[in-house]
């Protein structure tokens, strides 16, 4: 047989026979890998949806799943730092509809709480979770930190801040002075003294700002959630404020430091000073205080421009301890003394005790 260079009939055909396998088994080829992608898939897809086992019989848990369980990030204070549980826990918080007493005012407080301080039963409640400006309230905390810091027998050094310190004053610091403790703490809670805040928070801590910090440290040791401190004497209210919530508690918290129950229960004191005569005569300026509210405690007064009048009264009658906070209040003591008395009368049962009438603004 003759070979020739040129495509013979006989060499087309084969050829295209060839080109027809390879294509068939391209097509095997591809069809085979998709069905196993397709097992694979199905596979992903049952373990994810159907919950379908790993070796040893343990489900492989979903992003979604790890995402759900995941603990919450702990609660921080304003002042960033993580929240304790709360030293008084209220119960009826945020439920003003089931409040026991139902008490309505012509000009009621910006925010305001009754409160039983054993129970942390919520008898009265008006935003108790607003955070707003309070003023002198805040040394509440000054005085907390202090007495947790120091004895009784330690005297603190009058300096130079303390008396530059703008508001309220004890007035009759001297310079350069040794006072005793318990003297400026009296000095701090009665007559609201901001030079005495400035002068036991460089006593305490060495400067303003260490014992702004701490009295931030301690607000998240007691959970209290709606607080921040930027000052010992809360005369700037920017970045200091609180809640009426978080003052119940503080209230609870302050009573049973003896040192500091001891001084908000006086209406008057005469502390040794160093000054002429050697005492120093201050007045609480807490009206139920003035005005002798029966079972009357304490506990603080504030006052600023921005913060309106303040007032934390806390009371006492046959066992049963009350506080109510009024804050940006037109009649602070007006106001707290007849949320005491619907406590004391309407939940406890308890008879009226007859007490002076507050003037009117009081």
């Amino acid at each position: 047989m003759t070979t020739t260079p040129f495509m013979t009939p006989e060499k087309s055909r084969e050829r295209r026979a060839l080109a027809e396998r390879r294509r068939r088994r391209r097509r095997i080829a591809i069809a085979m890998a998709a069905c196993a992608l397709l097992a694979v898939a199905a596979v992903l897809a049952s373990g994810i949806l159907g919950g379908s086992g790993t070796p040893g019989g343990r489900r492989t848990a979903s992003a979604a799943e790890h995402t759900r369980t995941a603990p919450p990030a702990p609660a921080l204070s304003p002042y960033g730092l993580a929240l304790a549980p709360p030293a008084l826990a209220l119960t009826g918080l945020s439920s003003p509809t089931q409040d026991p007493v139902r008490l309505q005012f012509h000009h009621p407080p910006r925010a305001g709480l009754l409160v039983n301080l054993d129970t942390g039963q919520v008898l009265w409640q008006r935003n108790p979770e607003l955070r707003v400006p309070i003023a002198s309230l805040t040394k509440m905390m000054t005085a907390l930190v202090t007495v947790k810091a120091s004895t009784p027998r330690e005297t603190v050094l009058i300096t130079s801040q303390a008396l530059a310190t703008s508001g309220s004053k004890v007035g009759v610091l001297p310079l350069g002075r040794h006072v005793s403790m318990e003297s400026m703490l009296y000095g701090l809670m009665l007559p609201s003294g901001n030079d005495a805040s400035v002068a036991l928070a460089i006593h305490v801590s060495g400067s303003v700002g260490a014992f702004v910090r701490a009295m931030n440290h301690q607000a998240a040791a007691l959970g209290m959630g709606c607080t921040r401190y930027s000052s010992p004497s809360g005369y700037y209210n920017q970045g200091n404020f609180s809640c009426a919530a978080d003052l119940a508690m503080l209230s609870r918290v302050d009573l049973a430091q003896p040192r500091i129950a001891r001084v908000v229960h006086t209406y008057s004191a005469a502390v040794p000073f160093p000054i002429a005569g050697g005492k120093l005569y201050l007045y609480n300026n807490n009206p139920l205080l003035i005005y002798h509210y029966p079972g009357i405690t304490g506990l603080k007064t504030g006052f600023t421009i921005e913060a309106g009048r303040c007032l934390v009264a806390t009371a006492e009658r046959n066992g049963v301890r009350l506080a109510a906070i009024v804050l940006n209040s037109t009649e602070p003591g007006t106001q707290a003394s007849r949320l005491l008395d619907a406590g004391f009368s309407r939940v406890y049962h308890q008879k009226p005790v007859p007490a002076p009438e507050l003037p009117p603004g009081a």
